[in-house]
């Protein structure tokens, strides 16, 4: 089973991702990490007045007007934004002869430093501390609060949270209880961390994007061009200097380049042009003048090296000029395009047999897909006597196979035999072998459509030459 893919695949997509993916990561953890601290600060907030409410508490009677005073002036009630309840619920500290919290309640640790910390620092004399979250409805102390003040009770007020402290005092042999209700914290403080770290996210997101898009709009454009430069370089196409100075000398150096590759193709063709004029013509005049040899063999022999230096010729010229087909490609069927080829071979009574396939269209040039057809064929006719030719389509590629029955090629030299002037059969007689030419030109025909041609020795015997190409 496939699974789309949902990954970019261009630079731009991708880097944009990677890098939205890290800020994402930064901006969460920055956020959670303020969280933290706000939920730290409101803690500490609360440990102090417990502190505070436990050193005043325990303070002799020399500090009784002190005591007084913080209770003229409110000290003993929690911020009104902060109570849970309604009413005056004050942080009260009771003495109890037993420690108030059980063995299977939580335990705050860090409430327990901190008291602990704090009341050593005063000089207060402490034995183990004990601090834990308790439910109101759960609490001895918070439900005779309420039940001698039944007005000032409200229906949600047992499943708000205390915090209950115990601080053991062994000199007194008793503990020192304390409650506080959990402040709420600040309305809004995680919806205001949420929006910055949002705001922030999308701005640095999109800062990006335009910066990277100034990055690789160039870059685009100039692969774009390399390929269509690829399959078409009979003209150069100079693109517009853009984007930064390493991109735009980049865009400047393949300017050049591509400049300099068209006018060497130009004076390859004209050279080309010139030397199949140049060596044809003296050629012809060779074949006239032999007419006038008296020795009938003499002149066969000197007919047929003639002939064979003209087809040489003919595969020289051609592979150089694969890649620079005049005319563009065509949609053809191949089918019936290889039907012809195997025709052509039947009528010099060749023994080609064309194996039935289904109809099969691709875009070629349909005047070097046949030639490369006919080298191959010639081939398995010439080295093994007969071929069979098919074609077919499978996984995006067309394939036209021409398989023979014949010694078929060493594996250790089936590389090689795609080489120029290299062959089977040792000798240049083109009627045992030709230049050795047929097989490269084959395959700098299907690479200029993309493809590949790939020789194989088949298990019964034999060679299978396959001319692959894009469907």
């Amino acid at each position: 089973m496939r699974f789309p893919r949902v990954l970019p695949r261009n630079l731009l997509g991708q880097v944009t991702l990677v890098l939205a993916l890290g800020l994402f990561v930064g901006q969460a953890v920055s956020a959670f990490l303020l969280y933290q601290a706000a939920e730290q600060r409101r803690e500490a907030v609360m440990a102090n007045a417990i502190v505070f409410r436990m050193i005043v508490e325990t303070v002799g009677p020399e500090r009784a007007e002190l005591r007084a005073a913080l209770r003229r002036a409110g000290t003993e009630r929690a911020p009104r934004r902060d109570r849970p309840f309604r009413g005056r619920f004050r942080i009260a500290v009771e003495r109890t002869a037993a420690n108030p919290i059980a063995v299977d309640e939580p335990r705050l640790r860090r409430f327990e430093q901190t008291l602990s910390d704090q009341l050593e620092e005063q000089g207060v004399d402490a034995g183990e501390v004990r601090v834990t979250y308790r439910r109101a409805g759960d609490d001895p102390f918070a439900q005779a609060f309420f039940r001698e003040r039944p007005r000032l009770r409200i229906p949600e007020w047992q499943d708000n949270r205390l915090v209950v402290a115990a601080v053991e005092r062994p000199a007194q042999g008793n503990w020192l209880v304390t409650r506080m209700p959990t402040p709420t914290g600040q309305r809004g403080a995680v919806g205001t961390i949420i929006f910055q770290t949002v705001v922030i996210f999308i701005i640095l997101v999109t800062l990006l994007y335009f910066v990277l898009r100034r990055l690789t709009r160039p870059l685009a454009q100039l692969t774009e061009r390399v390929a269509d430069f690829s399959q078409s370089p009979e003209r150069a196409v100079l693109i517009e200097e853009r984007g930064p100075a390493d991109m735009r000398q980049l865009i400047q150096a393949h300017n050049a380049m591509e400049t300099r590759i068209a006018a060497l193709l130009d004076e390859k063709d004209v050279m080309l042009g010139a030397i199949g004029h140049d060596l044809k013509t003296p050629l012809a005049a060779l074949r006239v003048r032999i007419e006038n040899v008296a020795d009938e063999g003499q002149r066969e022999r000197m007919a047929q090296s003639i002939e064979d230096i003209t087809h040489t010729l003919d595969d020289i010229l051609a592979l150089a000029r694969v890649g620079r087909a005049g005319s563009e490609r065509e949609r053809v069927d191949l089918s019936a395009l290889t039907a012809g080829v195997v025709e052509e071979f039947e009528d010099l009574d060749q023994p080609v047999s064309l194996i039935a396939s289904d109809r099969v269209v691709a875009q070629v040039h349909t005047t070097w897909i046949k030639r490369a057809l006919r080298n191959l064929v010639g081939n398995a006719v010439r080295y093994a006597g007969s071929a069979r030719v098919a074609v077919a389509r499978a996984d995006g590629l067309v394939t036209l196979t021409v398989d023979d029955d014949g010694p078929g090629i060493p594996a250790d030299r089936i590389t090689a035999m795609m080489e120029p002037f290299t062959r089977g059969e040792g000798s240049r007689n083109r009627s045992t072998g030709g230049a050795g030419l047929g097989l490269t030109l084959a395959r700098a025909i299907a690479e200029q459509h993309g493809g590949e041609l790939v020789l194989s020795n088949r298990a019964e015997g034999g060679l299978r030459a396959e001319l692959r190409l894009p469907a």
